[in-house]
């Protein structure tokens, strides 16, 4: 596993390359943003910014943030997301309406996961625009907080968490995650927390994957046979179905 002052000094490398003045990491109060907010201080003393992006989060979420925060001594700003979000979702639910009569496509039910993932991917998708706005002002990066894990199967939203500058995390497993959070010192009701995307309330991510992070860091490490079956299926359909996520956009003559 990669140790904190190895990343660290590539993440300074990186501000370094890119002239820019420091860093900025969004704080949802899970492990990976800890972890990678604790990375941007080392990486880049007295210039990291962590910021927190609520919209309609569950509250102990913003209050885990705020610990790990207060915890490492870091600067925050906040940046609330409620109103913008509702205010798109309204006029975007009236669009997808008009829009289902013009393609003569029907609207899946309500509580399908079709018809809620568009709604809950616009959070990710807002909060990297509220990064961004301070990252740009300052001429800092943007940190993602995305693993191996998550990485490998497309567990992210195109353009929304996925959209940063470098991934810290990125060759990690979440198991490497959580030893390097102890190593950090993070909280431990933080380093123990249920991961969740938050993308609506008591969604987790192993339910929402549909199979455990074991068994995930199972198939990516040692292979399909040590997970049974219907999981190697579902992972592979997974990382099949997500390819465009890891590539640029295509086009002719490629």
């Amino acid at each position: 596993m990669m140790r904190a002052e190895s990343i660290a000094a590539w993440m300074r490398q990186r501000v370094a390359d890119a002239h820019a003045h420091g860093l900025v990491v969004g704080l949802s109060g899970g492990i990976d943003s800890a972890v990678v907010a604790r990375l941007c201080q080392l990486a880049s003393p007295g210039a990291a910014l962590g910021v927190l992006l609520p919209c309609h989060s569950d509250p102990t979420d913003e209050q885990d943030a705020r610990a790990v925060a207060e915890h490492f001594k870091l600067p925050t700003v906040t940046i609330p997301l409620e109103e913008p979000f509702d205010a798109l979702a309204r006029v975007g639910k009236a669009a997808v309406a008009e829009a289902a009569r013009h393609l003569s496509a029907a609207e899946p039910p309500q509580d399908d996961l079709r018809a809620r993932m568009p709604l809950a991917n616009m959070k990710p998708r807002l909060r990297m625009t509220s990064l961004y706005l301070l990252a740009n002002r300052f001429n800092h990066l943007v940190a993602g907080t995305g693993n191996r894990c998550e990485l490998a199967i497309g567990y992210f939203t195109k353009y929304g968490d996925g959209g940063v500058d470098l991934l810290p995390l990125g060759r990690l497993l979440k198991s490497d995650v959580r030893a390097l959070a102890r190593e950090l010192g993070v909280p431990s009701r933080v380093v123990e927390k249920t991961p969740s995307a938050g993308l609506w309330l008591g969604q987790t991510d192993e339910g929402e994957m549909g199979f455990t992070y074991a068994e995930l860091e199972a198939y990516l490490e040692k292979g399909p046979d040590t997970v049974a079956p219907a999981v190697a299926m579902r992972i592979e359909r997974l990382m099949r179905a997500s390819e465009h996520k890891r590539q640029m956009p295509p086009a002719p003559g490629e």
